[in-house]
């Protein structure tokens, strides 16, 4: 296969195994809810998934970088269709082992998901592809996934019934083992001397050199905080100030999904323009542009009026900002982090940022519940607004140059040095 034939396999199977988890987010809590009758066995099931994503992310990189990325991809793809297998059957084995086996295919998926992103980098140097070009393009084909997945989800329980859908959900994850096992190869790159990823290198020691590096790196570190803030805006939206203003405003769920639809109806129309004009616009203001479009307004919309027009028409505008922000940050971890580092820096990014996702609907059933709907909104927009505004506030220097790492750093065991003067992300194409 060509290298460009590569990359486009590498990316098919990220979006395969999306689309699977997509579907099992429907699927597994339909199971529970079919043999247990309960919606806080649902709620527990649920968790049981999400905590093991978020921790491995992290957690488990620096083993990844030892085993291998692709290894590790596939081994975490087999495992997920055995594990999403065994949830099928798990009627026959009771409401323990299904929590258990949930837990470690939240924890496979976690570490699967995060060192995908990590080979896309050099995936995508060897077809000569731009970086920019190449997270753009994956975000909108995730977000017509992030679409479509929970709806097939529920067709797929509706024709075939649960187990069914959980089985095919297990050949996608399969399927992705496939795609990668066979098709992808990764360059070879020599270890050099004093590599954080030396098989040498104690477990801790390696995981603290991602978490040095990011503490290091302003940049980097502002546009993770941001990020966090608007999953958690988003969640908070979604699962609790949507559904309660609908509730307590119009006093009818017939415009729940108008709302909702306009939102990722935005995010997808995002999505597209920045994949056609992304490599023309200046990445920074564009990342500060999209955060403070995203986040705020279709906050204050909802405390402000009671008419739905306009809150699905803000919703939607609103929407679009949110194309431009993950395809930005995945050129700054890819362009900013040095190589031996990134799967280290990528796990911890993909941990900070999916955990604003239940902080959010935490966040927003306190607020309500201690302050009603209206206070609790412009709490929130008003605490977005100054968590978004972050970057504009002598960040931009940082985007100059790489951080400046302490001399341990470049000691075997520490994180490996940057390079001193201007990075790719000041260079003539202006990209992150």
């Amino acid at each position: 296969m060509t290298p460009r034939a590569r990359l486009a396999t590498l990316v098919a199977a990220d979006i395969v195994s999306t689309l699977g988890s997509r579907v099992s987010i429907v699927a597994i809590p339909w199971l529970v809810l079919e043999t247990t009758g309960s919606p806080a066995m649902m709620g527990l099931v649920a968790a049981a998934e999400t905590i093991p994503y978020l921790l491995s992310s992290a957690l488990a990189a620096p083993l990844a970088d030892r085993v291998g990325l692709r290894r590790t991809s596939v081994v975490a793809d087999v495992g997920s269709a055995a594990g999403m297998l065994a949830v099928a059957l798990a009627p026959w084995l009771g409401l323990p082992a299904l929590v258990v086996l949930v837990a470690v295919v939240g924890g496979l998926r976690g570490i699967g998901d995060r060192v995908k992103h990590a080979m896309m980098r050099p995936a995508a140097e060897a077809a000569g592809v731009r970086l920019i070009r190449l997270t753009s393009v994956y975000e909108g084909l995730n977000r017509v996934v992030t679409l479509l997945g929970a709806s097939l989800g529920g067709l797929l329980i509706l024709w075939f019934g649960v187990t069914t859908a959980l089985l095919i959900d297990a050949v996608s994850f399969a399927g992705c083992a496939l795609l990668v096992g066979l098709f992808v190869a990764l360059p070879t790159v020599a270890p050099a001397d004093g590599d954080p990823t030396d098989a040498r290198e104690g477990y801790w020691t390696a995981l603290r050199g991602g978490f040095r590096y990011v503490r290091a790196d302003r940049l980097l570190r502002d546009m993770l905080v941001v990020v966090f803030a608007l999953n958690l805006v988003t969640n908070a939206s979604i699962a609790v100030f949507v559904p309660l203003w609908v509730d307590q405003v119009l006093r009818s769920p017939a415009g729940l999904s108008l709302v909702l639809g306009a939102f990722g109806g935005g995010a997808l129309l995002g999505s597209l323009v920045f994949t056609w004009l992304g490599s023309r616009l200046p990445p920074f203001a564009t990342f500060v542009a999209g955060a403070a479009l995203c986040g705020t307004p279709r906050l204050f919309a909802l405390a402000a009026t009671d008419d739905l027009g306009t809150v699905t028409a803000v919703t939607f505008v609103s929407a679009i900002g949110v194309g431009a922000i993950n395809p930005l940050l995945g050129v700054a971890l890819y362009e900013r982090v040095p190589q031996a580092l990134q799967t280290r820096v990528i796990g911890i990014a993909g941990a900070v940022g999916f955990a604003g996702l239940p902080a959010g609907a935490l966040l927003a059933g306190w607020g309500v519940a201690l302050f009603g709907l209206t206070p609790a909104l412009l709490l929130l927009a008003f605490a977005c607004l100054v968590v978004t505004a972050v970057p504009l506030v002598g960040t931009g220097r940082s985007a100059r140059a790489r951080p400046d790492l302490p001399p341990s750093a470049a000691q075997p065991g520490g994180t490996a040095p940057p390079r001193r003067g201007r990075s790719v992300a000041a260079d003539r194409h202006g990209r992150v």
